[in-house]
């Protein structure tokens, strides 16, 4: 690629990234665009919290081509501490790029080292690496992107040259700009459910990161069925997962007696709690943008049932009154049924519930494994869109990897 055409390139990301509003999604595409600069076969982007490194996101196109179509490369979670230890801890600690011609060559003075343990487990050999911080507007480093075997066109691992390392600190001050930006807005998003928690104890932010990655791995795993382009799927997919990570804020609005209550409800108490759908609905109302739609569409409907005996139904949020046209001559509001509940509410509805019998509560053990997928299994159909059933089972391995991200 020519310079100018690099420059125009960066031009262009520079505007796609800033585009991407969920901090996971931004990072996954910060790393496939450095890949795809510099020819990486393999790849890591790490996100510091304090004086952590914690691992991100991994790819690797040679292991990811021995897998079947759309499915994804698993890796485990893990955290380094900034310090000379590992390599991308000695690059963050010291701020400064670091160039590897052999990861299994590194001198003995070096003070990091290179564990080749998942290149044994994987069958993989790394070899070349560049690893460069990502630095903040006052060059403080927010995290950590790695990039390994840059491939040549007969697909032999050569070095990273000088030409390589320009255009990644290139890369690296605009995407760390995105990743600025994001953060923020993740942090907000988090003081959102912090607020919930106060009021909710089972509204942690573990269980709202889960719901949320859950949710775009099944939104990505049908919108490959469907056949849906790429531009489509990035976008839909950031407004998505921030979205679901909202699900239950109105939950705020519910008063403690019954909020915090451990038993059972009454049934008048459980009229009261199903009105956290229309006030979490209410805070997105006169949406200004595709994100407050897609919040406020999961916030009302993620209490659907495909069967139409969920909740609230044909609702107008603002007013708690049925839509025109849309109640029995009693004036109850018709249930939504099928595909009358937006896909993201289905989707929200399956990753919700599949964490909320996963973990513990106030009220009750984690249940065990076959007694969950027993339960979403029958709800096929019934409670959940049968199609994303389907979808559930065979993306399964990457709802138990989410799991452990989050714990």
């Amino acid at each position: 690629m020519h310079e100018q055409e690099q420059r125009d390139r960066l031009l262009q990301i520079g505007c796609d990234l800033g585009g991407i509003q969920d901090l996971d999604i931004l990072m996954e595409r910060i790393l496939t665009e450095a890949r795809s600069f510099v020819h990486a076969d393999a790849g890591s982007i790490y996100i510091r919290e304090n004086n952590t490194l914690h691992f991100a996101y991994a790819q690797n196109d040679t292991l990811q081509k021995k897998l079947l179509k759309n499915e994804k490369l698993l890796y485990t979670n893990c955290a380094l501490p900034i310090d000379d230890r590992s390599i991308a801890g000695y690059v963050a600690l010291h701020n400064k790029a670091l160039s590897i011609e052999d990861v299994y060559q590194i001198s003995e003075s070096a003070p990091y080292r290179f564990s080749r343990s998942f290149d044994v487990r994987a069958q993989y050999r790394s070899r070349s690496m560049y690893t460069l911080p990502l630095k903040d507007i006052n060059q403080r480093v927010i995290g950590v992107l790695q990039v390994l075997n840059a491939i040549t066109p007969d697909r032999s691992v050569r070095i990273f040259t000088e030409k390589d390392a320009k255009i990644l600190q290139h890369f690296a001050s605009i995407a760390s700009l995105a990743l600025e930006r994001a953060s923020l807005t993740r942090s907000i998003l988090l003081r959102m459910i912090q607020m919930a928690e106060m009021r909710d104890p089972k509204e942690t932010g573990a269980h709202v990161n889960r719901v949320g990655s859950y949710s775009v791995a099944l939104y990505e795993a049908w919108a490959a069925r469907k056949g849906l382009d790429t531009a489509t799927i990035e976008r839909q997919r950031d407004r998505l997962r921030m979205a679901a990570m909202l699900h239950d804020v109105g939950k705020v609005a519910i008063p403690d007696n019954i909020l915090k209550k451990p038993g059972r409800f009454t049934e008048e108490e459980f009229q009261t709690m199903k009105e956290h759908t229309l006030h979490g609905a209410r805070l997105f109302l006169n949406p200004h943008s595709d994100f407050d739609q897609a919040a406020a569409d999961v916030a009302m409907t993620h209490h659907e049932r495909w069967d139409g005996k969920g909740y609230p139904g044909h609702v107008d949020p603002a007013t708690g009154l049925p839509l025109p046209g849309k109640s029995d001559a009693s004036g109850r509001p018709f249930p939504r049924r099928g595909e009358e509940i937006p896909l993201f509410g289905r989707i929200v509805a399956l990753a919700d519930v599949y964490d909320a019998l996963s973990h513990q509560r106030v009220y009750k053990e984690a249940w065990d494994e076959e007694r969950i997928l027993e339960v979403i299994r029958d709800g096929a159909g019934t409670q959940f869109d049968p199609e994303l059933v389907d979808i559930f089972f065979e993306i399964l391995d990457r709802f138990h990897q989410i799991s452990q991200r989050f714990p």
